[in-house]
């Protein structure tokens, strides 16, 4: 199992008929000790303290500069066969001066954590772009089409440069505003969801077929951790999960690229630097995970193994339409809660393509601040500077939710991890 990719050596496992419940108690309550005698993370302490502020949507802010085709083909994409415009990360290589500027008016808004450009930035999401799709000739994609996606040397060369660039113009610029305001800035590096799924097929005809294995999705994941955090990242940020078998493929390479670059398990150092993890999911409006279909006491009891900073919800819903779930992640999590939802649903005839303007998302995320629910809170979908400095003027002030340590007698996963809705 995956779950198992977690375990230390130095802990023997025995099968369920031989494992006594007070030893798995006594197992829980000595890795809990672990964490927390682990060294916080500089965020960690700002939490205490108050709601830290995420920044907004990239690709919202992106189109308000009037870009064309032309703008994010630069010298280097000139001659791509297909139409580029769609794959904003390219941006960071092409436009890399208006990303710097996207990022500074979000940490001018007030952002504390500002995420790297990098939502697609695989060679899987990548080769959507820049391989020709197989289906177009009656193929299909399958394992076998992945197998020369992992490791294509210019799908590869082209993942790296995008995180590692993307992450030092975060860095630069936290730093920058950082050091002017003698504020501590964050940089999130963005690990998105990909184009493929692990735990559904596209065949309704052949409900076991995949497109992609666990291991080729972990490998597209482990390449970008990497870059990212060659790059100066702060936190590994795995965000918009609707499929959770994905997200697990995600944090097992983070895991195995923090332990063969030296990391020391738990706190997650590399090169003396800390990198936290932070979790957050998309959910429909049942309150499910988009495709995997958990609750969100489901998924949280999928991913609390990995001890993340934060787990939390974000893009998928309005606001209005997320407050019940995010209250019962924030019931049922021991960890720092974030949010950051679209600006309502999509509108076409509205300026940024969403409902709802700065005052609407800063009087709701208030709302959630109100309830004792959040720790990081911001926006994604719709959400420009200007909503990220009304939300951040909102919540100036307000006390942040209390994280409290659920008992050790807790298990890894109760019965709830395989609840799902239909």
């Amino acid at each position: 199992m995956v779950l198992g990719c977690w375990q230390t050596d130095r802990t023997q496992v025995l099968p369920n008929d031989e494992r006594p419940t007070k030893f798995v108690h006594e197992l829980q309550r000595d890795r809990d000790k672990e964490m927390k005698s682990a060294k916080p993370h500089p965020l960690e302490r700002i939490l205490e303290n108050r709601i830290a502020i995420i920044d907004g949507a990239m690709g919202t802010t992106i189109r308000t500069y009037g870009m064309t085709e032309a703008d994010i083909r630069g010298e280097r994409f000139k001659n791509a066969k297909k139409g580029l415009l769609n794959n904003g990360d390219l941006f960071s290589l092409t436009q890399p001066k208006m990303i710097g500027d996207i990022h500074r008016r979000f940490l001018e808004a007030g952002a504390d954590i500002i995420e790297t450009n990098t939502f697609g930035a695989t060679s899987i999401a990548q080769s959507e772009f820049f391989v020709e799709d197989p289906r177009e000739h009656g193929g299909r994609k399958d394992p076998e089409f992945y197998s020369k996606i992992i490791g294509d040397p210019f799908l590869e060369a082209l993942a790296w440069d995008i995180n590692e660039q993307s992450a030092k113009q975060c860095r630069e610029w936290a730093d920058r505003v950082g050091t002017a305001t003698k504020r501590q800035r964050f940089v999130a590096g963005a690990i998105g969801p990909l184009t493929v799924s692990l735990s559904n097929s596209p065949d309704a005809d052949d409900p076991g077929f995949r497109v992609v294995t666990f291991d080729q999705v972990k490998a597209a994941y482990a390449q970008q951790v990497r870059a990212l955090i060659a790059g100066g990242v702060d936190l590994l940020l795995v965000e918009t999960i609707f499929d959770s078998l994905n997200a697990k493929a995600a944090l097992v390479a983070i895991r195995e690229v923090l332990n063969e670059q030296g990391a020391a398990v738990p706190d997650g150092k590399v090169q003396d630097k800390e990198v936290a993890v932070m979790i957050s999911a998309a959910v429909g409006r049942g309150g499910e995970t988009m495709i995997s279909a958990q609750t969100p006491e489901a998924f949280w009891n999928a991913v609390r193994h990995v001890k993340p900073l934060s787990v939390g919800l974000n893009c998928s819903l309005g606001p209005d339409l997320m407050y019940p779930f995010l209250e019962e992640l924030s019931e049922k999590a021991d960890v720092a809660i974030s949010v950051y939802p679209n600006a309502g649903l999509p509108n076409p005839l509205s300026e940024t393509g969403f409902d709802l303007g700065p005052q609407d998302m800063a009087w709701y995320l208030s709302g959630f601040a109100d309830g004792g629910l959040i720790n990081i809170a911001g926006g994604c979908c719709g959400n420009t500077p200007e909503h990220i400095a009304a939300i951040a003027k909102a919540l100036e002030g307000k006390p942040p939710r209390k994280v409290e340590a659920q008992s050790a007698e807790t298990p890894f996963a109760q019965q709830s991890e395989f609840e799902s809705r239909a």
